[in-house]
């Protein structure tokens, strides 16, 4: 179902949409404004979706358990060490 609706433009937003309906990429300026909409509508999705997950990750990594300093220290040296040996990198 179509719904009509007045929207405003830049001159540079309606020149951008003319110019792609000119080239052929979409058949009316109508098409464009719902592509536009639909890849906001998407990214708007995804960013939610990215916001929960990492409230998710910050809550458990609130309630785990805490890593000290020290620990951490020795935990990136290691990774690192791992990462050398792969790459087969001289430190």
């Amino acid at each position: 179902m179509s719904i009509k609706s007045s929207i405003s433009l830049t001159e540079q937003q309606d020149a951008f949409a003319r110019a792609l309906v000119e080239s052929g990429q979409y058949s009316s300026l109508s098409s464009v404004l719902q592509q536009g909409l639909e890849l906001l509508r998407q990214k708007t999705e995804l960013e939610s979706l990215e916001t929960q997950a990492l409230r998710e990750l910050i809550g458990q990594r609130m309630s785990g358990p805490a890593v000290s300093a020290a620990e951490m220290g020795t935990r990136v040296d290691a990774m690192i060490e791992r990462k050398r040996r792969g790459l087969r990198v001289d430190p």
